[in-house]
């Protein structure tokens, strides 16, 4: 009889990451949590826009002072991005409007991330997935570097179908597409992938807030929204419309760094913690 000898493959830690990436990728995939949160993206532009454009004009009066305010939609496809160079001496834009554009826009795509890493998260303690993963196969750095780059690519679908969503709004609503001030199309490609690359400081958030409350969806919610919110008013002025190479750097360099430094904390806070 011939010697028969068995050759065990080693097990590394980059193929242990790509299986739980892949792990990971299939279950999102398989999630409706994941498709609502993109189909939001895709729709909240549209009806915003519409809805905003049929306010256009429209008179409110304050009873107690008789002061009249017009309500005044927006005047570009390009305020569902972000905020026009020429909008601060625009005379026909009113306070009121400069406010609702600058608050809801693509930079809503952060806070709704949020939402669908921490289902994610919650689902994988509150079902014991986690802890018959983190039994059997997976390591911590692997599960918060995993769920960081499913997050991440969530987070950049949402802005492209919300940037998608703002052009089919602008064209339903006839807003005009010209390119104003210092904006070209490279400055609002780069504009874009500034925001795409952003997300690697929120998710992260998102993640930490997710596995230290565990279980607990509403609260990982609440603290990740929370977080995030410190950062929100960031958004706008690093990835202005008229962005450059440096948004870029600035927004990759940063991404980089948040996910290195809080997916470290998130993985402590996994071995320090109890996984029920």
């Amino acid at each position: 009889m011939m010697d028969t000898q068995v050759k065990f493959e080693k097990f590394n830690r980059s193929k242990r990451l790509r299986s739980m990436v892949k792990l990971d990728l299939r279950r999102a995939l398989r999630s409706r949590t994941f498709y609502i949160i993109l189909a939001c993206a895709l729709l909240v532009p549209v009806v915003m826009t519409v809805m905003l454009c049929m306010m256009d004009g429209q008179e409110s009066v304050n009873q107690q002072t008789g002061e009249i305010t017009i309500m005044h939609g927006p005047e570009s496809v390009w305020q569902s991005i972000g905020t026009l160079p020429s909008t601060e001496s625009s005379e026909s834009a009113a306070m009121g409007q400069m406010d609702v554009m600058a608050m809801c826009n693509i930079n809503m795509a952060f806070m709704g991330v949020a939402v669908f890493v921490c289902l994610f998260i919650s689902e994988d303690f509150r079902s014991g997935y986690a802890k018959n993963l983190f039994t059997v196969r997976a390591k911590k750095v692997d599960y918060v570097l995993s769920k960081t780059l499913v997050g991440f690519i969530c987070g950049a679908l949402m802005l492209i179908l919300y940037f998608i969503g703002s052009l089919i709004s602008g064209a339903i609503c006839s807003l005009p597409f010209e390119l104003v001030g210092d904006m070209t199309v490279a400055s609002v490609a780069l504009c874009m992938l500034s925001k795409i690359c952003l997300m690697l400081v929120f998710v992260p958030i998102f993640v930490l807030a997710s596995v230290a409350a565990k279980q607990r969806a509403w609260l990982s919610i609440c603290l990740s929204l929370g977080g995030g919110m410190l950062l929100f008013m960031m958004v706008g002025l690093i990835t202005p419309l008229n962005a450059t190479l440096i948004n870029l750097v600035i927004c990759l360099v940063g991404g980089t760094l948040f996910a290195t430094g809080l997916g470290a904390i998130s993985a402590t806070v996994l071995k320090k913690s109890s996984l029920v």
